[in-house]
């Protein structure tokens, strides 16, 4: 029982769950439309991260899903940058994750993690990391002819970087999603005037990625 007390989702991890399943649902109703891939990829997704928020283990089998799922619907919409990072880092880095978190749960039978904070010495090298990756391959995407590089260039290198400190169970991991999770916003927004057949659904679920993950840093804060 002190386990199932430990991981029930509370009523904000609830209404957002119930709130991208009802987004969904309401624009496939009015707009006559049923993106399927859409909606088990924003379900799915919404589901992992408010799982990560908690600090629970399980977010990495729906992270697998989701992150699959996506990676096809990037290369789909040519975000093949996108695709890629999905495809070839987060899938495996999943795998990775839910090894690494077994490895550092609270107790033998619990499903939840370990959340640790970084020095300040480690935030500095961090900001340093971020500033430097993104400049560095927002300079190179320009040179390739990409129409906006570091915006690119934020979502893809913040997101790596991110993913990493997500494995490695350290709460910053939360600001670097605030800062992916809105520059992904702002991207699929634009895909959807453009007329991007899953768009609608990438923007619902970002959208709801956003408010878990300032909900993501409170948690995590109190799981240190």
């Amino acid at each position: 029982m002190a386990l199932i007390n430990r991981n029930t989702l509370s009523p904000f991890d609830w209404f957002l769950i119930i709130g991208v399943i009802a987004a969904s649902l309401g624009y496939s109703i009015l707009t006559a439309t049923f993106d399927t891939l859409g909606i088990i990829a924003s379900i799915t997704g919404v589901v992992c991260v408010v799982l990560c928020a908690k600090g629970n283990i399980l977010n990495y089998a729906f992270g697998l899903v989701n992150v699959a799922i996506y990676a096809w619907i990037s290369f789909k919409a040519q975000l093949y940058g996108d695709a890629a990072l999905n495809a070839l880092y987060y899938f495996p880095m999943n795998i990775i994750g839910w090894v690494s978190w077994n490895g550092r749960r609270q107790v033998e039978d619990d499903t939840k993690v370990k959340a640790r904070r970084m020095t300040f010495r480690q935030r500095l090298i961090l900001v340093l990391i971020c500033v430097v990756s993104v400049t560095v391959c927002g300079y190179i995407l320009s040179k390739v002819g990409d129409p906006q590089p570091y915006k690119d260039s934020a979502s893809t290198m913040l997101s790596i970087i991110a993913m990493f400190l997500m494995v490695r169970a350290f709460m910053e991991q939360w600001s670097l999603w605030i800062l992916t999770n809105v520059i992904s916003v702002v991207m699929w927004v634009i895909l959807t005037v453009r007329g991007d057949s899953h768009a609608v659904m990438m923007v619902i679920m970002y959208l709801f990625y956003t408010i878990n993950s300032i909900n993501g840093h409170i948690q995590w804060k109190k799981l240190i």
